[in-house]
This record gives structure tokens, sequence and C-alpha cells, in this order.
């Protein structure tokens, strides 16, 4: 702090000794020396405040830093959820339509057709068979040209998925069996 050798300190000390006395010397050093500890203490705890008051700073900067880099990560991460989810919901929606549109045209082509006559050879096959497996019922022609783009006219429960074909490979496009 200050630069004081060791010649300017036995001056002081002797101009001291004859100004002071040698009885209050000792009293008066020591008094001095505890205000030079607590001046240097008063120093060592304001630059200690002073440095906290830095490294706070420093900190809620860094903390601004990250909470606009999570806001950032989480928008980010909320547009590309939104942007995965518009295409979803919209085959979701486009299946719907598309389940519900194949049940109505099933339930009007089973309505319009009406009992299909059975072969003797369709008789005898269902006979033997489950009474619950039906044939393909057909179309008249006036319905025909109608759909011609049509579904397969098969029991709807059963029907493959578009992309599925792997399931059942017997049938053809027109929903016959090969």
């Amino acid at each position: 702090m200050f630069d004081v050798s060791f010649s300017e300190l036995m001056l002081i000390g002797v101009i001291a000794l004859i100004v002071i006395g040698p009885e209050r010397l000792p009293k008066v050093a020591r008094t001095i020396g505890h205000l030079v500890g607590r001046a240097q203490r008063y120093v060592s705890d304001v630059k200690t405040d002073i440095q906290r008051e830095m490294d706070l700073d420093e900190l809620n900067s860094l903390k601004g830093q990250m909470e606009d880099a999570a806001r950032s990560v989480k928008s980010s991460m909320q547009t590309a959820s939104d942007s995965l989810r518009e295409p979803l919901d919209d085959a979701r929606k486009a299946l719907t339509e598309a389940s519900a549109s194949i049940e109505n045209l099933a339930t009007t082509v089973t309505e319009e057709a009406g009992p299909a006559p059975a072969s003797t050879e369709e008789n005898n096959a269902s006979s033997d068979s489950d009474d619950t497996a039906s044939a393909p019922v057909s179309l008249p022609d006036a319905t025909a040209q109608d759909h011609e783009n049509a579904a397969p006219q098969e029991d709807t429960a059963t029907l493959p998925l578009p992309g599925f074909d792997d399931q059942d490979t017997t049938t053809t496009h027109t929903g016959k069996p090969s």
C-alpha cells in the first residue's frame, strides 16, 4: 500500500519516542496497530463485496442467456412438434372420412343389390363352410358404371388397408378373388 522503508520507520519511531515519551509509546503503538488492522480488514471486505457484485452481475447475465437459449429450444421443439402433428391429423381425418365413405358405399351397394342368386357350386361351398362366410356381392350393370372406381365389394371389416397388401394377396384390383 504505502512504500515505507526500514530507515523511514526508524525515523518515525524516534520522533514518536521523543514526542510521546517512553511510557505511553507501547500503548500508542498497539492502538495504531489495531487501527491499521481494522483498516486493512475494511478494505478487504469492500474488495470482497465488489467482487461478489461483479460475480453476481456475471451470473445474472449468464442466467439470462441460458433462459433465452431454453426458450429458443422450447419454441423450436414446439414448432417441430406442430409441423409433425399437422400431417398426422390430416391423415387421421382422411382415413376416418375414407372409412366412413367405404362403409356408406358398402351399405348402399348391399341395399341396392339385394340378395344375390347363388349358383349350385356356391351353394355346395357355402353349405360346407361356415354360415357366416358369404360370397362377394356383384354389382348390377347400372351401379357398376356409377361406381367404376369404387372400393372392392367385400366385407369392410376384412378389407386390407392401403399399403398393407401383404395380408391378403389373393384379391385383385377389382376385389374379386383370383
